[in-house]
């Protein structure tokens, strides 16, 4: 295995791994923007209240696109497996 291959598995699992996250992180920075703006506005300072939106926010992410995440997750694995003959010999 040449260090090219290392390097070219590693961004690909880099690469599944950050847009998987960005589907469950982008919405939940989304909602705490938004809960920041609101208590910015009415000075309200409890921690707590940017907490449960963004639980409820990521979720809810997570049932909706659970299956594409599982789906991405799976077709990543499966062409890793796929791929072990070439990359011994």
């Amino acid at each position: 295995m040449t260090p090219e291959t290392v390097v070219n598995l590693g961004q690909n699992a880099l690469y599944v791994t950050l847009m998987i996250l960005a589907v469950m992180l982008l919405p939940a920075l989304g909602i705490g923007l938004l809960v920041s703006m609101f208590q910015a506005a009415t000075q309200i300072n409890e921690q707590t209240l940017s907490f449960i939106p963004k639980l409820f926010v990521v979720l809810g992410v997570m049932v909706a696109a659970g299956p594409w995440i599982l789906h991405s997750m799976i077709n990543y694995t499966e062409e890793l497996i796929r791929s072990i003959p070439s990359l011994i010999g």
